[in-house]
């Protein structure tokens, strides 16, 4: 028996978090957004170990051992001369010749 107010739904906390938990896991819109930023995270950590000073330049297939997957990111920056980065949150690589990628941290000046 579930005691307190006459509308009340939930014996616990718990038990509200946990039915909410599994409408979530039922819909595919949210399994989807919630694999995308498990990769993210993953490719954010890959960058920061790849690079801790903040700019780094590597072979790509050093990311790609790692399991870095390249199709996902947060967002771009275009710098002056043409070039986009790419970024997972705060840490972001730009595409070089020869199969290298340059790793760099986000700055205040990305901002504009």
């Amino acid at each position: 028996m579930i005691t307190g107010r006459v509308d009340k739904r939930y014996c616990s906390d718990q038990c509200r978090a946990t039915a909410r938990n599994h409408r979530k896991a039922q819909n595919a819109g949210e399994r989807l957004m919630k694999e995308i930023n498990i990769k993210l995270r993953y490719n954010r950590q890959v960058l920061q170990r790849a690079s801790p000073e903040g700019k780094t330049t590597l072979r790509r297939e050093v990311l790609q051992l790692a399991g870095f997957d390249f199709r996902h990111f947060t967002h771009l920056y275009r710098t002056s001369k043409g070039n986009t980065h790419h970024f997972c949150y705060d840490y972001g690589y730009l595409l070089l010749p020869e199969e290298k990628v340059l790793i760099v941290n986000w700055q205040p000046y990305m901002e504009k």
